[in-house]
């Protein structure tokens, strides 16, 4: 069984049912055959563009993600401080720290980055899209 970590986009757009989700990532999503993590990082990007209405086809994000979070059979990876200090020091430039962190852990946990962001690979992380 392999192990994913989905970008904040990839979440999204599974959620929303976009198009723009890669095949290769909707497929392993909808498999179920493997353990797929959301990182906390993800649900706070997530709840401050919705709060500022920046998400307005999720404009009640905080009391729907719970419910999101169980009826997909996702994983919430909390941030631990191995994942921060692994993210702080990226020599990357990459500004984001949500993709830090995101990076951070899917090293430190063994995670393949679900993502269409290719700089995640220069953190060293596997990814797929």
């Amino acid at each position: 069984m392999s192990a994913y970590l989905l970008d904040t986009h990839a979440i999204l757009w599974w959620w929303l049912d976009d198009p723009h989700l890669g095949a290769r990532a909707r497929q392993v999503i909808e498999d179920g055959d493997d353990r797929i993590c959301v990182s906390v990082a993800s649900i706070w990007e997530i709840a401050i563009k919705s709060q500022a209405g920046r998400l307005p086809e999720m404009p009640a994000f905080d009391i729907e993600y719970p419910g999101l979070i169980g009826a997909n059979h996702f994983d919430l990876l909390n941030i631990t401080d191995h994942h921060a200090m692994r993210a702080a020091y990226f020599k990357s430039i990459h500004r984001d720290p949500f993709d830090r962190l995101i990076g951070g852990q899917a090293l430190c946990e063994g995670l393949t980055v679900v993502t269409r962001d290719r700089e995640f690979a220069a953190f060293g992380c596997e990814v797929l899209w």
